[in-house]
């Protein structure tokens, strides 16, 4: 609970505001939407988003103070239907959308509207600028073909952000424009890719003449790379910046396997402890960091969250499947399932398969080795000898 005998002026007011919101739609009797509805009105759904947009203009680590009362009342906490849409496309929006596009905020952070991030490519993943999704101007409406790929919770979203190759004539980060898609529009197509688990959240993404108004472009032509930093900056800290209690997700299943099927093995405890200790470590930091973390788009610290929490997760769950020895091998189904939220699994199998993406997904931990150790620790950049020549002179696959 927060402490409301020393908190500063503003801190007071966000205080005062979630009170408010809580007293007037109490959890147990308001339905989810009504009650998001009424945070993004009050200015709570992102407390660092400006008033009107879901914000009060304030510091992002007031967000903390929201997040604990409404959890405390057994309020809805909306993100883990919306991820990508909170954490990513919500961002891009409000620094690079129109007036009108920004009206799209509320109903995103209601759940009403859910959103996926179309960045990546079977030719494009982690230098996704060599991207080759042709967007072509026709008149008022862009046409846009080509593939993506690796996208989560598209068959279930209402909107995608999506960026496409609009002059191949520029260098490759210079002729990339940014888009919202309605996801139901003609020539909008999403096939599923089953993961090892059975599961089915990634998705593929063919847009084969799929017209696009100039209205739902996002900022200026040529701009997308500019978006897609956004989003990718606030998607690290999405994905790995997160403070949950302590002792909590992956950390308290490894305890808890432990002290069922642990059998006093002194070498084992020892790599609970030290691991335990690495998650508290982990939560700490992100603490510390949400609390540096001005408005904008984040920086660097995304990177080292991430980075972090993907190989601490790895680490776990392969401590979790040696405890539990023979039992570790049995995974109970590979059944085919098209997943509508990205919530924590309380299956133990599932979760060992599964974080093994923790390491791919949203940078992979290559990439964001070298983003720390470029714009972090100065040392020299990887051979870029693609950087300044047009994009249709560059050799592909």
């Amino acid at each position: 609970m927060v402490n409301s005998e020393i908190l500063d002026p503003e801190e007071q007011r966000v205080a005062n505001l979630t009170d408010d919101l809580i007293s007037s739609h109490p959890p147990e009797s308001t339905s989810e939407v009504d009650f998001l509805g009424a945070q993004f009105d009050a200015g709570l759904a992102w407390v660092h988003f400006p008033e009107g947009h879901g914000g009060l203009g304030v510091s992002p680590k007031l967000q903390r103070i929201v997040i604990e009362k409404i959890r405390t009342a057994g309020g809805p906490t909306g993100g883990a239907k919306n991820p990508i849409g909170y954490g990513m496309c919500a961002p891009a929006v409000l620094t690079h959308g129109t007036e009108e596009q920004k009206e799209l905020l509320r109903p995103l952070f209601t759940n009403e509207h859910i959103w996926c991030q179309m960045f990546s490519e079977p030719g494009a993943g982690s230098d996704v600028a060599s991207l080759a999704m042709k967007a072509e101007r026709d008149g008022d409406e862009w046409i846009l073909n080509g593939q993506k790929v690796w996208t989560t919770l598209a068959h279930i979203s209402s909107y995608g952000l999506v960026i496409a190759r609009s002059d191949p004539d520029m260098p490759k980060h210079k002729g990339i424009t940014a888009f919202i898609v309605d996801m139901s529009a003609p020539g909008v197509e999403v096939r599923p890719l089953r993961q090892m688990t059975g599961e089915a959240e990634f998705n593929e993404v063919y847009l084969t003449d799929a017209r696009i108004p100039d209205s739902m472009r996002l900022d200026e032509v040529g701009r997308g790379w500019a978006v897609s930093i956004t989003t990718l900056m606030n998607e690290r800290v999405s994905i790995g910046g997160a403070t949950p209690p302590r002792g909590s997700g992956p950390i308290a299943e490894l305890v808890r396997i432990w002290n069922e099927n642990g059998n006093g093995n002194p070498v084992t405890r020892d790599k609970v402890a030290t691991l335990w200790a690495q998650a508290e470590v982990n939560r700490l930091t992100n603490i510390r960091a949400s609390q540096l973390r001005k408005v904008g788009t984040p920086g660097p610290e995304g990177s080292f969250a991430k980075l972090a929490m993907a190989e601490l997760n790895k680490a776990i769950y392969d401590l979790i499947i040696d405890i539990l020895g023979a039992e570790g091998m049995l995974f109970s189904t590979y059944e085919f399932v098209r997943p509508t939220h990205a919530l924590f699994s309380h299956d133990t199998h599932k979760n060992f398969l599964r974080a093994r993406a923790n390491s791919i997904e949203g940078g992979t931990s290559e990439v964001l080795r070298n983003i720390i150790g470029e714009r972090v620790l100065g040392l020299p950049g990887d051979i870029r000898t693609d950087k300044a020549v047009p994009w249709k002179e560059v050799p592909r696959n």
